[in-house]
């Protein structure tokens, strides 16, 4: 469970808003502040930041995971440019329990391959669990229903499925009613990225492998397989850095937020650091002292997204606090090497549980608006509840962004659209070591770096189709036009007695 240990609120700063610019409509002109922020906003900039990141994970054992010094050096980097750009900045320090694996082995005949266990799922005994592997035959939904078992005898077996088609909970279910002891679930990618399962129906260890281990498992069908899983937690510290801008009303802020760690597995230029570098670009564009409708705060989480940063932060501000957040973008990966161009479901389309606040759905329109009008279509990606704007949306706050994609086949269609290669991740590097500088789209980034620009540059002059908040020139002449009707007019003449 997360614990605040420093419950630093950070709290809305005071600041007098600077002169508004000439009248502009409600949504800013091609010559609008939006518009600017896209010209201002390079990929040459974005590149920069990217290359800091690389920095500080080749000299830090690869990576920039909490806690190393691969990502104290990423928050410090952080810190020190949102300060130069002149923003007011807080640097909030949380802690939470860290689950720390000790050992995550699958040993099957002559092939030991290191896993990922699965959160929420159970630890084996020391020692393991030991039977026969059996391996699923893959297809799209490779172990999701006890047909695919047809033929194989699992029970006291350790299984082996690939990835796809299913929640891993629902391969978890139908292993367990199967009689299996353990699942291993090979990726479609090189890494073995984490995963979830439900803990009130996860009975056997499940862990994942990457896709070159899960090719060596297979061919260790019916070999005698140990799988060993065991985990502690430690208490870690973590810090987010929070930056808001020093103009603009404090009551009505545009929050953009995204994660400024990486696994330990990997340098995580793509998964997170695109993220990061954005933000980065975006906030020295804007400046510290904008001339701005609405304050811009930008959010740099720390930890990994089970124990996100975002969540004590929200709970570290009050009702009243949390009302001053107009809109939380949330800014996820933004260059995966065969991605392409999603924008989180705002209008519960997309098929996941449960509604989204009220002005989600027009976040999503503004970016699917923007990279249409530059001839970039997009798909929308359904909100999984994982990740650090679950808070948010469970605050009832409206939320949205762009992603580049990551665990899903690219399809045919998806390469008619986007380009890139059919029949592989959109992100094959995902949690790897190869997610480095050569991994990242910048195509894909640049255009999501705009998007991004633009919607904020956007929300930053008026968030009226999203809370009914007008921009401050549409307030002024509203208030002029009041004026104007209160004012007493010549005096009637007396009607003459007829």
């Amino acid at each position: 469970m997360t614990r605040v240990r420093t419950a630093v609120a950070v709290t809305a700063i005071a600041a007098v808003l600077a002169p508004a610019a000439a009248a502009q409509a409600a949504r800013p002109s091609p010559a609008g502040l939006a518009d600017r922020l896209v010209r201002a906003v390079t990929l040459d900039g974005v590149n920069r930041h990217l290359i800091a990141l690389q920095r500080f994970a080749d000299r830090n054992g690869g990576h920039r995971a909490v806690p190393s010094r691969g990502y104290e050096e990423t928050v410090e980097y952080i810190e020190r440019t949102m300060r130069a750009a002149g923003f007011a900045v807080q640097v909030q320090q949380f802690s939470y329990d860290r689950p720390v694996v000790d050992r995550a082995l699958v040993a099957a005949g002559a092939v030991r391959v290191e896993s990922n266990p699965m959160v929420g799922a159970p630890d084996t005994p020391v020692g393991g669990v030991t039977g026969p592997l059996v391996v699923i035959p893959a297809d799209d939904d490779s172990g999701c229903q006890a047909g695919d078992y047809a033929g194989r005898v699992a029970a006291g077996a350790v299984v082996l499925v690939k990835r796809g088609g299913c929640t891993y909970t629902q391969k978890q279910v139908v292993a367990a009613e199967a009689g299996a002891r353990a699942l291993v679930v090979y990726n479609h990618s090189v890494g073995a990225t984490g995963g979830y399962t439900d803990p009130a129906v996860t009975r056997i260890p499940v862990v994942m492998v990457g896709s070159a281990d899960g090719a060596a498992l297979v061919g260790q069908d019916g070999a005698a397989t140990t799988l060993e899983v065991r985990r502690h937690t430690e208490p870690t510290v973590a810090r987010n850095v929070i930056a808001q801008t020093r103009t603009g009303r404090t009551d009505n802020v545009i929050m953009l937020g995204g994660h400024a760690d990486s696994t330990r597995t990997s340098p995580g230029i793509n998964d997170n650091g695109t993220s990061a570098a954005v933000m980065l670009e975006v906030a020295r564009q804007l400046g510290g002292a904008p001339r701005i409708t609405n304050a811009v705060r930008f959010s740099f989480w720390g930890a990994d997204p089970q124990h996100s940063g975002s969540v004590p932060y929200l709970r570290s501000l009050s009702f009243e606090q949390q009302l001053d957040i107009a809109l939380y973008l949330d800014i996820a990966q933004l260059g995966s090497s065969n991605g392409g161009h999603f924008v989180f479901d705002g209008d519960n389309s997309a098929g996941q549980a449960g509604p989204m606040p009220y002005g989600s759905a027009q976040i999503e329109r503004a970016f699917v608006d923007y990279l249409a009008g530059i001839g970039v279509p997009t798909e929308e990606a359904p909100v999984v509840g994982q990740g650090a704007y679950a808070v948010f949306i469970g605050a009832g706050i409206p939320t949205g962004g762009p992603f580049s994609g990551i665990p899903h086949i690219k399809t045919a269609a998806q390469v008619a659209k986007w380009g890139g290669t059919a029949g592989i991740a959109l992100e094959p590097c995902n949690h790897a070591p190869c997610d480095n500088l050569g991994n990242v789209n910048r195509r894909i980034l640049d255009r999501n770096a705009d998007a991004v620009a633009h919607v904020t540059g956007g929300y930053a002059w008026s968030t009226e189709d999203v809370n009914g908040v007008p921009p401050r020139t549409k307030r002024a002449a509203a208030r002029q036009a009041a004026r104007h009707a209160a004012a007493p007019g010549p005096r009637a003449a007396p009607l003459a007695d007829g």
